[in-house]
């Protein structure tokens, strides 16, 4: 049922940044001390010019001014690609930019990459990782996605069987095999290629690159945070149902179970006024009700994964809209949840449960997304669920603790009794490209 967590551990973001848990007493706005943290997470971006002007460049350019980015100059050559979802062989120019080595600041067992990039007709691009092991070895070049905003010149795709000895790619998330054996990524490198037809001068921009790296320890239960800053508080974010799409558009999935993260992303794209145009969702059915859904499920499709799941796919999505900066990331508690809400960003949360871990939800899931909209006056968690049957029936409130619970944890147990992994804190944030992230005690600036 929807997408189940990869890994025992999992993946987080925000920027340039390293959030490693406080390590003095701090304490939040409301005077209530900060958690203490037992996991390790940090976001590393490549976003200004400054950033682009570094690493090797094989003919790209750094794109100057406010809204900055990187982009192909005079390409570096033409290759073929032979798209393994179609069978189409093309010719394609293609330059590339490499990222300076990166240290993490602690050995990681998990990083995800996520982009924000503009891929005009006839472009798309390639992200991949080359990882340093604190043993001084170093991963292949895994690739991480091959992405486009559009369809008609390549399939959105991860790519399955990648691995070595230490680590394996879960489609979009980089993962040791045995944290216990020691051997742990230290440093990485990330490579863009980018392509377009041959001739043609529009190319791709990416104005953002960045990965996720953490390191968390398995567990079945987590501190509870206390909260305070956003009590009383909910965003008015429109309520989308993925079962309403039950049984329609097989080709991406059928609708119903399997479109929570399309129709979440679609949800906080909607808060934002940010929807497809008309001419956009022209091949939808006429009358269909909420087409941007189906829409969204389509345009993060990933015809390797055969889901709509794949989270940059999905932040990536959502940051092909004009405005919009969105990236995967993992967050330590409700009390930085509570940060978001109160600058008037939703956040997007992956979560595992049974049916009697999260009183009021009537089922389990071994992975769904959730909208997180606000807080009761009490505290509670109050949630855009698309799981509902109706639109009507999404906004959810569920206990703060039996929330948190469920979505920090990296353990949990089946109803039979076997041991499966949690998401460890999984969210999205999609936010307007002019607001700033909110400040978080104990961290340094998102």
């Amino acid at each position: 049922m929807f997408r189940p967590a990869l890994r025992a551990v999992a993946l987080t973001g925000v920027t340039a940044l390293a959030l490693l848990g406080a390590t003095a007493p701090v304490h939040a706005d409301n005077n209530l001390p900060v958690v203490q943290h037992d996991e390790q997470i940090t976001f590393q971006e490549w976003s200004s010019h400054p950033d682009w002007r570094g690493g090797t460049h094989q003919g790209t350019y750094a794109i100057p001014g406010h809204r900055t980015g990187i982009t192909i100059g005079q390409p570096a050559g033409t290759t073929e690609f032979t798209d393994e979802h179609t069978g189409a062989t093309r010719s394609w120019e293609y330059a590339t930019w490499t990222s300076p080595h990166r240290q993490i600041g602690f050995d990681a067992t998990e990083l995800v990459a996520s982009w924000n990039a503009e891929t005009p007709a006839g472009t798309w691009l390639q992200v991949e990782l080359q990882g340093t092991y604190n043993t001084g070895s170093q991963t292949p070049w895994y690739v991480m996605g091959r992405w486009a905003s559009g369809e008609q010149d390549v399939t959105r795709a991860t790519l399955d069987g990648q691995g070595d000895p230490w680590s394996s790619i879960w489609t979009d998330t980089f993962s040791i095999d045995d944290a216990k054996a020691g051997v742990l990524l230290r440093s990485y490198q990330l490579k863009l290629t980018l392509y377009r037809a041959p001739g043609q001068t529009a190319s791709p921009r990416v104005w953002m690159l960045g990965a996720m790296s953490s390191n968390v320890p398995d567990r079945f239960t987590v501190t509870p945070s206390k909260g305070g800053i956003a009590w009383g508080t909910e965003l008015p974010v429109p309520a989308r149902s993925q079962m309403i799409h039950r049984g329609n558009y097989p080709e991406w999935g059928g609708g119903g179970q399997v479109w929570c993260s399309p129709t979440s992303t679609t949800m906080v794209l909607e808060y934002y006024g940010k929807l497809p145009s008309a001419e956009d969702m022209s091949w939808i059915t006429p009358g269909y009700t909420d087409p941007q859904v189906a829409y969204a499920a389509r345009m993060t499709w990933d015809y390797e994964y055969e889901g709509a799941g794949n989270w940059p796919f999905n932040t990536a999505y959502a940051a092909s809209f004009p405005g919009i900066d969105a990236r995967v990331t993992r967050l330590h508690s409700l009390d930085e949840v509570e940060r978001f809400i109160a600058a008037g960003i939703p956040v997007v949360t992956s979560q595992s449960f049974l049916g009697t871990e999260l009183e009021g939800s009537n089922y389990g899931t071994s992975g769904h997304l959730f909208v997180v909209v606000g807080f009761t006056p009490d505290g509670d968690v109050i949630v855009n669920d698309p799981a509902s049957s109706s639109d009507a029936e999404v906004r959810n409130v569920y206990k703060r603790e039996q929330f948190e619970q469920i979505w920090l944890r990296t353990k949990r147990y089946r109803a039979n009794g076997t041991v499966a992994s949690g998401s460890g804190g999984i969210a999205y944030l999609i936010k307007p490209a002019d607001r700033p992230w909110p400040q978080v005690p104990g961290s340094t600036n998102w």
